[in-house]
């Protein structure tokens, strides 16, 4: 299934205002619904230890300046006003900027790069490459093949991040709501009772993710602003009732003055005031579902002053009431007549919040799974018509049974508030770092604007990041052995990935090889179409001579798929197939190259196999009319050039509505050239891919007749070669995979051995295999057995 990316606005037009505010009105559900909920926790985990709440007020006056700059700098300026315009094509994230970046310079790690990528209409250039000065940073950043390895590891650490996030998020979250029910127990009853309730509610909520969120989706949205409504009007309350002047401590001043009372405790108090910013990475993360300006206003005109408001209600409580640090918390700024429907909302916001996280790191796992960095896992799509509502049910359960043991484990606010500010921070940081290659690669600015960037928001981000490191013994650690041990995991995958393409790409076989293959070897031709799955996208792939050897014969008709991942979010329909042939047209083998971005949804097989032949049918018309015309280029042609084998013979086809064009008849007997071919009103839209990357766009009716002395004689080749690809498809299709065993070769260090050996094999036999990632029916399923030595 193929749904369409941007389902929720179009970048191409104006939106009005109307829309721009439903926008707005949706973005609170699924983008601020972890932001909102920070109040919760922040006084509680900031007043658990380091300082203490005294007559002079200077702790909670400055505390709320510190909470008050932080929201105003990191959000508001970092966020709203220069990050969310990083985005890639509408789509936020780590992976965006990655993205980004690596189309600008070429420093991706991905090995099957091809210059006919670079013609896609979602690979869009800032500049184009022929009008920009080359910058110093991008060809530093192009020479030196180890910065593209940091870069990479950067990417995958701020990934494992999100993932430790998304496993503390609903923990603490969850936690902070119903540690309300403190001021209505004795303490021996609530040690008992807050543990257990948070546990319950999580374990539904992990219960819950496989029907997908579209179901209870649309209450997310008003239950996030009746809890935005609910803490500010009880922060105005407080204001009024409690401390008018509470709004003097905004200064600047109470934050150096803070400094200066508490020294070391008070920077080390810092690691639960970063907590108040925890979702702010959602606005950019999640922007490919809203439009930046819908963001903005939300943030802007309504999270943002409703969490200020909610920040100095508590403060102007607390400046008037000076207990004990136990009873410093968000729920004892409440009044006691409305604290039960508070309470109620809180937990309904705290869900919101960590379903947002939750979905967040389904995402993600999803895009580093589709550029080779994470083991293969199964991936079910809960909508048909919202794209990217996802459900990987493995990482689902692990992150369940991780969160359940987390909270059981720390059974405090103050130990998950030091794990995830450790989490959010180094988050923060990574976008910080690639946003600045982002100025300067693909904004073409100054390198010292990128600079100033990076030291103002990083500086404030160190800061805290400092200070969140002092807590590794008190919950931080957690954070960091789980990116540690992940980061393990995605980079010998994506390594032992790399090696298995070089391998490949050595052994390949020669087209001499394939086009000797014939009845004087013993090789016969059987009935059917052949799908032989590979990473190359050109030669004969060794598993395929490995294949003809033990089994003697191939398919009649032979197709190469190469299922390739390109750095854009979204590849359009029309532009995914790239096409040609490998040999003479009476060979009949074809080479496809389905090429998908890391935002987009892979089809089933049989939806699949249906366009795919399809996509061969309109090549094949294609094909022939450009022979016609004498402006034909078959791979073995190629290859005897010394032309590129892979951009040559490759056309992208696709299908365009078009009014005019004359249509195939339903009625047409099986001996036309349409046979089995079920046609509309439309023409065929052939780019075609030229050996120096330039493309030639060719338009034509997909049934207009041929002119010239050979249109019999190219009729009769075009009918038989069309009538063999019915009757194949007809006959069925074998779905051809490699079976791989990897191991090191010898000599390699001891590292490596271990890596390979032992790493990357098990992580093979225990996740989804090729075969259930294309969901291959068993029945139509050939693998091939290979060691590969790397």
């Amino acid at each position: 299934m193929d749904l369409e990316p941007g389902k929720c606005w179009d970048s191409s037009k104006k939106d009005s205002w109307k829309t721009v505010l439903v926008l707005a009105y949706q973005s609170l559900g699924v983008v601020y619904g972890d932001l909102s909920i920070s109040p919760l926790y922040v006084y509680r985990s900031t007043f658990a230890e380091d300082i203490q709440h005294s007559d002079t007020n200077e702790e909670i006056y400055g505390v709320l300046s510190f909470v008050f700059w932080t929201l105003t700098i990191v959000p508001l300026f970092k966020y709203v006003f220069v990050v969310l315009r990083a985005d890639d094509n509408g789509e936020g994230g780590t992976f965006a900027l990655y993205s980004l970046i690596c189309r600008h310079a070429k420093v991706s790690l991905l090995p099957n790069r091809q210059v006919a990528d670079e013609a896609l209409s979602t690979y869009l250039l800032e500049h184009s490459p022929e009008k920009k000065k080359q910058s110093k940073v991008k060809l530093l950043l192009e020479k030196h093949r180890a910065l593209h390895t940091a870069l990479l590891i950067l990417v995958l650490l701020g990934t494992c991040m999100v993932i430790g996030d998304g496993l503390l998020t609903p923990a603490i979250s969850v936690f902070s709501a119903v540690s309300g029910l403190e001021l209505s127990m004795t303490k021996a009853h609530h040690q008992y009772a807050v543990v257990p309730i948070t546990c319950f509610i999580l374990v539904c909520l992990f219960a819950l993710q496989h029907y997908g969120t579209h179901r209870v989706g649309f209450v997310f949205a008003p239950i996030v602003l009746a809890w935005l409504l609910c803490i500010s009007t009880l922060g105005i309350y407080n204001i009024i009732h409690w401390n008018p002047h509470v709004y003097e401590a905004l200064s600047p001043y109470y934050m150096f003055k803070f400094l200066e009372k508490t020294r070391k405790s008070g920077w080390m108090s810092l690691g639960g005031i970063l907590l108040c910013i925890t979702g702010s990475e959602a606005m950019f993360a999640d922007l490919g579902h809203f439009s930046y300006t819908a963001i903005q206003i939300a943030f802007t005109f309504l999270v943002y002053p409703a969490l200020i408001l909610a920040y100095m209600g508590q403060a102007a409580y607390l400046s008037q009431h000076h207990h004990t640090t136990k009873s410093i918390g968000f729920y004892v700024s409440v009044p006691e007549s409305v604290r039960w429907p508070v309470l109620t909302i809180a937990i309904l916001a705290s869900v919101v919040g960590s379903q947002a996280i939750i979905s967040g790191t389904f995402s993600i796992i999803n895009q580093s799974q589709s550029l080779g960095c994470f083991p293969r896992v199964k991936v079910v799509h809960t909508s048909d018509k919202i794209h990217g509502q996802i459900y990987i049910p493995e990482i689902n359960w692990i992150l369940m049974i991780l969160c359940v043991a987390v909270t059981i484990g720390f059974r405090d606010i103050k130990h998950l508030g030091n794990a995830s500010g450790l989490a959010v921070m180094t988050v923060m940081l990574v976008t910080t770092c690639l946003t600045s290659l982002v100025i300067v690669l693909c904004w073409n600015k100054s390198p010292l604007l990128a600079l100033a960037f990076l030291i103002f928001f990083g500086s404030v981000e160190l800061l805290y990041f400092s200070a969140s490191l002092t807590k590794f013994r008190e919950g931080a650690w957690l954070p960091i052995l789980l990116a540690l041990f992940l980061m393990t995991i995605m980079f010998v995958w994506h390594y032992a990935t790399i090696k298995k393409y070089e391998f490949d790409l050595h052994n390949k076989v020669s087209l001499e090889w394939l086009l000797a293959l014939g009845p004087s070897l013993g090789i016969a031709r059987v009935p059917g179409i052949g799908l032989v799955f590979t990473d190359l996208t050109s030669g004969i792939p060794a598993n395929f001579s490995r294949f003809v050897t033990n089994l003697p014969a191939f398919h009649r008709i032979l197709v190469f798929v190469c299922i390739k991942s390109v750095p854009v979010p979204f590849v359009p329909p029309a532009e995914r197939y790239l096409v040609g042939r490998v040999g003479p047209a009476t060979h009949r083998s074809y080479r496809c190259i389905v090429r998908y971005g890391y935002r987009d949804v892979h089809q089933d097989v049989d939806s699949f196999e249906s366009e795919l032949i399809k996509k061969l049918a309109d090549f094949i018309r294609y094909d022939w009319f450009r022979k016609q015309r004498g402006n034909s280029c078959s791979e073995d042609e190629a290859s005897r050039s010394n032309e590129s084998t892979s951009e040559c013979r490759l056309a992208v086809i696709g299908t365009i509505a078009f009014a005019g064009a004359t249509a195939y008849e339903e009625t047409v007997q099986p001996a036309s050239v349409s046979v089995g071919f079920q046609t509309v009103d439309s023409i065929a839209d052939v780019i075609e891919m030229e050996p120096l990357g330039e493309e030639r766009r060719v338009r034509f009716a997909i049934d207009d007749e041929f002119e010239g002395g050979s249109q019999a004689e190219t009729e009769v080749l075009l009918q038989e070669e069309l009538e063999d690809l019915i009757a194949a498809q007809q006959s069925g299709t074998a779905f051809i995979l490699g079976h791989s065993h990897v191991r090191a070769k010898q000599g390699s260090s001891l590292l490596k051995r271990l890596a390979i050996n032992y790493g990357y094999n098990f992580l093979r036999r225990n996740c989804r295999g090729a075969d259930v990632a294309l969901k291959v029916p068993p029945v139509s399923l050939l693998e091939v057995g290979m060691v590969y030595v790397v």
